[in-house]
């Protein structure tokens, strides 16, 4: 049993000394002082030894840690890591395990807190990700009501990567491009698409990755791109961070894409464009697909009645709505005062949605911005979206 922890050394003292002077017994003394024998013998034993300073209590920190690494064995770890700057504890482990078997190793997370504390880890930059889009995945109830965009990786053709970008139906998996490009850049990427657009219309929604030049680390997660989108009256549906698999099924034709024409590439640049065709055309006319009860996309699918404009304006926004032109700083001015926002936003208009005094929510279109909030002496604060959300239009 515990002492008491109201002054446990008066209390240790006062047992001891009745102890000593043989008033009663252990037993007996236990069961007044509430304590068990095993406890009255050890303070006991504690007084004879070394007096009153004895009933203290003591630290409980070891003196010494039996598992402890020698220090011959943390400067052959860091000796080890000076050599190769760019190892880290796996490596490190499975090379002293081949080369110095005898050596008491430490555990990997050991050599890891070893190579911490002398400052041979450097401390990685936390990476920008993008805002993470909250409003939900439609589903594909016709064609063009969702279109699929995505790069197939990249591959050496000629010397050069291969990037070829695809863009698909999602109701019927008619594939509508397949181009190979020589990087994943907006011009590049835009040509595709505006050709697309004049040849089959414009979906309603676009559903991409989160990664260049579909989207980017700007606020709503917008990108030069998606903005021409939104502009376009297309809605940017991006999928979660991590999951392709809620665009499964343009994974799946890329998988057979890489088999029939990419598994190896052709040698020659125009060659490898005319196999994208040709596959293309094989895939949307001959192939049966089991999803459409072994139908081809090419049957199911017509293309959008929405065509694309010669005269591309701004979104258009509701009555009560503020409208501010964004400068070319990638800013709005409100009572002579800049809100940054982002480049990508350059010359575009966006909408303020009165809220409270003194608060609006800021919009792109159907993209909602942030909260920005008068704080007094023409002083606001724009609070970003972080994760992104919508508004039916």
């Amino acid at each position: 049993m515990p002492w008491k922890e109201q002054q446990a050394v008066d209390q240790r003292m006062a047992f001891v000394m009745a102890y000593m002077q043989h008033r009663v017994t252990m037993a007996e003394l236990c069961r007044e002082f509430g304590v068990s024998r095993k406890t009255g013998y050890k303070w006991t034993q504690r007084f004879i030894d070394g007096g009153a300073p004895n009933l203290l209590d003591r630290a409980r920190v070891p003196l010494h840690i039996a598992h402890a690494v020698t220090p011959e064995v943390v400067a052959v770890i860091i000796d080890l890591r000076e050599k190769y700057p760019t190892w880290g504890p796996k490596k490190l482990d499975a090379y002293l395990k081949r080369e110095k078997p005898k050596m008491q190793r430490p555990s990997r997370s050991t050599m890891a807190n070893i190579l911490k504390r002398n400052d041979l880890v450097k401390e990685r930059t936390p990476r920008r990700r993008t805002p993470q889009a909250t409003f939900p995945l439609a589903l594909a109830t016709q064609a063009n009501s969702i279109w699929c965009a995505d790069f197939k990786g990249k591959f050496r053709v000629a010397r050069r990567y291969c990037h070829p970008l695809t863009i698909t139906d999602a109701w019927s998996r008619y594939i509508l491009r397949s181009d190979p490009l020589q990087g994943e850049t907006t011009v590049a990427s835009r040509e595709v698409f505006e050709s697309a657009f004049r040849e089959f219309g414009l979906p309603w929604r676009m559903r991409t990755d989160n990664g260049t030049p579909f989207a980017s680390t700007a606020i709503g997660g917008l990108s030069c791109l998606s903005v021409w989108w939104v502009k376009l009256g297309i809605l940017p549906e991006r999928i979660n961070l991590g999951h392709p698999e809620q665009n499964g099924r343009h994974e799946r034709m890329h998988r057979t894409l890489k088999a029939e024409v990419a598994s190896p590439p052709a040698e020659e640049w125009e060659e490898q464009r005319q196999l994208l065709l040709s596959w293309r055309q094989e895939f949307n006319e001959v192939r049966p697909h089991e999803a459409l009860d072994m139908q081809t996309p090419a049957s199911v699918y017509t293309p959008s009645q929405r065509q694309f404009p010669t005269v591309i304006g701004d979104p258009e926004y509701p009555t009560h709505y503020e409208t501010r032109r964004v400068k070319t700083s990638g800013g709005i001015s409100m009572c002579d005062q800049a809100v940054i926002l982002s480049n990508v936003l350059q010359r575009e208009c966006v909408g303020l949605e009165p809220i409270d005094d003194g608060l609006w929510h800021l919009w792109f279109g159907p993209i909602f911005l942030g909260r920005l909030q008068e704080l007094g002496r023409k002083k606001y604060n724009l609070e970003k979206s972080n994760p992104v959300r919508w508004k039916a239009t």
